[in-house]
């Protein structure tokens, strides 16, 4: 009986990640935009800070319960799936343009993000039992003072949109009504986060597969289905900026303001395997530099979308290999 509800509470909570993001992220929008805030600044802070509470929720209580694999796979798989599959959907719906300031400063820093993590980690590579040092509070510290660098570098682009956007009416809105929401899907995400970590760890043990493995691909997708979903919508309705300011933001924020704020609560140690899905996770942004300078147009192409989908395809089953 309680392994049966256990999967029940395991599907309920993806649920709950995918509403309460979807009311989150379109109040705080509404919210945002009566201040004059250009959409790829949206993308890069409320879209991405919303879509990526359920890694955060999920990350601090997997922190907290000391399940540091999940912790760990789960934003590096979410950033792999943010790339690969959900920019690829995105691209093959509709091409992407890109501009300047998202190629030579956005992706840039998301790469030197992934790289000091990366960094951090490896303190000491060759320790005791095949053990890196991981991720000490010392060094969730650290890399949370890089997040409020670029979230300083945020504030300012978006003071610079409001001046610029200054004469231009804000929307009437009903307040009262779109900070409910904001609170409800706060709680939403709270308890879908809970739900999912505890299925994962249950789903782990039963069916053998490691820790990793289930945060890497169950739990990175089912926390990356906001994004997705917002990204797929956005290039649907012709805006660009808000899907890929939602995967860059979200990769950024998942990596200096997740894993950092996860390290300070409980430090994370790694293992090797970790360090080939961090190469991974620089590979796949290196891989939109690339294709782009191949098609020498700043934009991500349908041919582009198609593959990364292929590359993502391949992580998974060389996981699946992995074990």
């Amino acid at each position: 009986m309680e392994t049966i509800l256990i999967y029940i509470l395991f599907f309920i909570g993806f649920v709950l990640l995918i509403k309460g993001a979807e009311f989150l992220v379109e109040a705080a929008s509404a919210l945002a935009k009566t201040f004059g805030i250009s959409d790829m600044v949206i993308g890069l802070t409320i879209v991405s800070i919303g879509t990526s509470l359920p890694e955060l929720i999920v990350n601090l209580l997997a922190s907290a319960q000391g399940n540091v694999d999940i912790a760990i796979g789960n934003v590096y798989g979410s950033n792999i799936a943010n790339v690969l599959l959900i920019l690829g959907m995105s691209a093959i719906i509709r091409k992407l343009p890109l501009s300047k300031d998202t190629v030579i400063a956005e992706i840039p820093f998301s790469m030197a993000a992934i790289m000091i993590v990366g960094f951090l980690g490896n303190a000491e590579i060759w320790g005791a039992n095949d053990t890196l040092e991981g991720l000490s509070r010392y060094d969730g510290m650290t890399i949370l003072f890089f997040f409020f660098l670029f979230f300083a570098y945020i504030v300012m682009t978006a003071l610079n949109d409001r001046m610029n956007n200054k004469e231009e009416k804000p929307e009437k809105l009903n307040v009262l009504r779109e900070w409910s929401l904001i609170l409800a899907g706060i709680a939403m995400l709270f308890f879908g986060g809970k739900w999912v970590v505890d299925g994962a760890v249950h789903f782990a043990t039963l069916l053998g597969m490691s820790q990793a493995f289930i945060g890497l691909t169950i739990v990175a997708i089912g926390t990356s289905l906001p994004e997705m979903m917002t990204s797929i919508v956005a290039a649907r309705k012709g805006n660009v900026d808000v899907a890929v300011g939602n995967v860059v933001g979200s990769n950024i924020f998942n990596l200096l303001w997740i894993l950092g704020l996860s390290a300070v609560i409980s430090p994370l140690p790694m293992n090797k395997a970790n360090n080939f899905d961090a190469f991974v996770v620089l590979l796949a942004s290196t891989l939109i530099v690339l294709l782009m300078i191949i098609s020498r147009k700043l934009e991500v192409k349908s041919w582009h979308g198609v593959v990364y989908i292929l590359a993502y395809c391949v992580y998974v089953m060389y996981l699946l290999a992995r074990g």
